[in-house]
């Protein structure tokens, strides 16, 4: 059953038209990624299902149509977000820049804190420090945390291992990977590094201006003529 559910949109900053009837499908509990370079529309979808910018077309969560309502509303409805470089309050400590994602659930804070600290436990010990002295890493870690204090049943994730060293990226795809499989969370993210996306995800959609050239499973799209040509040079 899918999720999400796009239908013929299409996303406009002033008068310029961004996106080019995009339709794409979401199934519960699978991980979906969005693949293609710099300017193609990734953060422009993502902001669009976010209620970020103006559009045109169907956006559906859960049957429910998401038009008309504003971004507390949606992440109330069980979506979280983590924004390209994590936009986190630099002065603040982890532990204070997690619970602001918790504004939409109060109740759920704590127990969602021990999870967000089994899945990324370096954050546990560096809860006061603040978020502006932290490596890259531990910001990617902070903002995908903060996402969860939601407790969201779709988690979008834009960029996660954009500027991060390979090590980090691998334990960024363990966590999503964990968050998927223990927690049954539906994940959809953006991605310009081809093969963390290929490898982490069940479904690929590529974007490039604007409009979605090729979509499939993974595992097919992998050893796609067109898709090796245009994002591994052969």
């Amino acid at each position: 059953m899918a999720l999400l559910e796009i239908e013929n949109l299409e996303a406009f900053y002033g008068r310029a038209r961004s996106l080019h009837g995009i339709d794409l499908a979401v199934e519960a509990g699978t991980i979906v990624g969005i693949i293609g370079p710099n300017g193609a529309g990734k953060s422009t979808l993502l902001d669009s299902i976010l209620g970020l910018t103006r559009t045109k077309g169907e956006i559906r969560f859960d049957k429910k149509s998401l038009a008309g309502l504003n971004p507390t509303q949606i992440v109330g409805m069980g979506i979280g977000y983590a924004p390209e470089r994590g936009h986190l309050f630099p002065f603040m400590g982890v532990r204070d820049n997690l619970l602001v994602g918790a504004h939409t659930v109060p109740d759920e804070a704590e127990k969602n804190l021990e999870t967000v600290y089994s899945l990324f436990p370096a954050l546990r010990s560096r809860e006061k420090q603040e978020t502006g002295t932290q490596s890259g890493g531990e910001r990617q870690m902070v903002s995908l945390g903060r996402a969860l204090m939601s407790s969201p049943r779709l988690l979008i994730v834009d960029e996660p291992t954009i500027g991060l060293a390979p090590k980090i990226c691998d334990d960024i795809a363990s966590a999503l990977q964990r968050m998927n499989r223990e927690l049954g969370m539906t994940i959809l993210l953006t991605e310009q590094n081809v093969n963390f996306a290929m490898h982490l995800a069940n479904d690929i959609h590529i974007l490039e201006t604007g409009e979605i050239r090729l979509s499939g499973a993974a595992g097919e799209l992998r050893n796609d003529p067109q898709l090796r040509a245009a994002y591994f040079g052969r």
